[in-house]
């Protein structure tokens, strides 16, 4: 007896591939739905301890503590901070995916994974290496610097994986039509370019809003070096608060830009054929201007840091590798790295996946609450959860649960912005087909989204490895008694002006990075099927 395929399919049956329809996630929409704003209402806790102490301040107070010309100071210092550094992270991220992706730079492999390298030295330690060269360092220029060479990996490493991707048969077809290599990059692969660019650009924003120790080494202020001087001298919570509650109405216009710059194209390719080979281009005349500007960007971004952190060492002698000293601090950031990344990754994918496979006001509110409180800085986030555990679960204060919980909200955006940038590149008609052959949500989503996306998760959490490994405040306020971290024993060396006996701690932090920057490099390799 033959089936009638003209017949519609019965209700609640699985639709084919083709109709439109995303396909059911394994738990259930509904299930993913709640899951994300479980997740979203508990991020929103350090936002509401600011809301509320805000409130308890009183309008008149509030008033007079915001608009008052030392908030118009650090304004301006933070919105030029960003006005820089973010179009200059853009321009050297993008520049260097280019070259080592789409031409004949000699020795592009080795550059590629060099322009990822800056990425295991942390912006507090890169400011430590320049300031113990040149102690003249200080305000705006040299925020810009040094803020510039820390994070435009961010935007680095994911360019250089979407180009590594992208089918060039759209490339090859522009300049068929008769455009130049120029108008090809500008007209066809910069566009396609857009959610790497901005994930990357609001990732350097979010840093740059809530970076500390580098920016207070060079003696530049902003709003989260001012906040962590009121509460660290006078504990003036009411002026801090005032601080962080202009912070995140600046984290709010960041969102902004970012969700209406990613706007809602689709850069997934399905079809018959293999992805073509992208051709690379000769730079002919520009081989060694490219290659100089290569080797001084890297040279300044990560071989005058680690020769410093190296020479602090050697000055410093064997006296200051004590084995009961920086072995504990060793374990201890090893531990906290690994179980933050490994619970960051898992809680941040109900909301990447809605974004991309169910995208909607309600996924993007879901996704702004947790950019904002991530913008927040650390001792901010660390107090909230002081004040809140000390009131309603005193049990869990000062415990490793709370401490990787703050980790979770810190650094969730890493995690997020990888997996959605992963989901976006995996097709969702092949989870479609799956399911309209018979495989039940949980396999099809095991055996096909998850595999797909793995390269991005796997990238997302060892950005979230590094965070944490470098985290500083929230881990001074948060870590159990008697708990060290290689962050904290260097920022307590270095805040004495001990650089020689800080330089250990540097050296293990950077040693501990680089192979998660290595796995980064890799992993957008496997993206590419290289």
């Amino acid at each position: 007896m033959t089936s009638d395929l003209s017949a519609p399919p019965k209700a609640g049956s699985t639709t084919t591939a083709g109709r439109g329809k995303s396909p059911r996630p394994p738990l259930g929409v509904s299930t993913v739905s709640i899951l994300a704003v479980l997740i979203a209402l508990f991020s929103l806790i350090p936002l509401g301890y600011v809301v509320y102490m805000t409130a308890a301040t009183g309008w008149d107070t509030a008033v007079e503590l915001i608009f008052r010309p030392r908030v118009g100071e650090l304004l301006l210092n933070t919105v030029l901070l960003m006005l820089i550094t973010v179009p200059l992270c853009l321009i050297i991220g993008v520049g260097g995916a280019w070259l080592v992706e789409r031409t004949r730079l000699r020795g592009h492999r080795i550059w590629a994974v060099l322009l990822a390298a800056p990425l295991a030295i942390p912006a507090f330690v890169n400011s430590y290496a320049w300031v113990s060269a040149v102690p003249s360092l200080e305000g705006l220029g040299s925020g810009v610097l040094i803020a510039t060479l820390s994070y435009f990996p961010l935007v680095y490493i994911p360019a250089a994986a979407t180009l590594s991707r992208l089918d060039p048969a759209i490339e090859q077809s522009a300049a068929a039509l008769g455009l130049g290599n120029w108008r090809v990059f500008f007209r066809v692969v910069l566009p396609q370019l857009r959610i790497a660019m901005t994930g990357g650009a609001l990732l350097v924003a979010l840093h740059l809003l809530a970076e500390y120790g580098a920016f207070a080494m060079i003696r530049f202020d902003t709003f989260t070096t001012a906040i962590m001087i009121q509460y660290q001298s006078t504990f003036n919570g009411t002026a801090g608060n005032m601080l962080a509650s202009v912070l995140v109405f600046l984290c709010l216009v960041l969102l902004v830009v970012e969700v209406r710059g990613r706007g809602s194209a689709r850069y997934a390719r399905i079809g018959s054929g293999a992805q073509a080979k992208a051709l690379r281009l000769p730079l002919h005349v520009y081989q060694w201007p490219a290659q100089l500007a290569l080797l001084a960007l890297t040279a300044l971004a990560f071989g005058l840091p680690l020769f410093l952190v190296l020479r602090w060492v050697a000055a410093g002698g064997p006296a200051i590798w004590a084995a009961d000293e920086f072995l504990p601090a060793l374990l201890a950031t090893l531990g906290y790295g690994l179980a933050g990344a490994v619970v960051t990754t898992v809680v941040a994918f109900p909301m990447a996946f809605l974004a991309v496979r169910h995208p909607s006001w309600f996924s993007k509110s879901l996704e702004l609450s947790n950019y904002v409180t991530s913008s927040m800085p650390g001792i901010v986030v660390g107090l909230a959860f002081v004040t809140v555990s000390i009131r309603v679960v005193p049990g869990i204060y000062q415990s490793a649960g709370l401490l990787v919980a703050a980790y979770v909200l810190l650094f969730l955006p890493r995690a997020l912005v990888n997996l959605r940038a992963g989901l976006a590149q995996a097709p969702k008609e092949l989870d479609e087909a799956a399911q309209a052959l018979g495989k039940p949500p949980l396999e099809s989503f095991i055996r096909v989204t998850l595999r797909l996306t793995a390269p991005a998760a796997a990238g997302g959490a060892a950005l979230v490895f590094l965070a944490i490994a470098n985290e500083l405040t929230a881990t001074l306020l948060l870590s159990p008694n008697g708990t060290r971290t290689l962050a904290t024993e260097f920022w307590s060396k270095s805040s004495e002006i001990d650089y020689a006996g800080a330089a250990p701690y540097a050296l293990l932090m950077i040693l501990l990075s680089a192979p998660m920057t290595y796995l980064l490099f890799q992993q957008s390799k496997k993206v590419a099927g290289q």
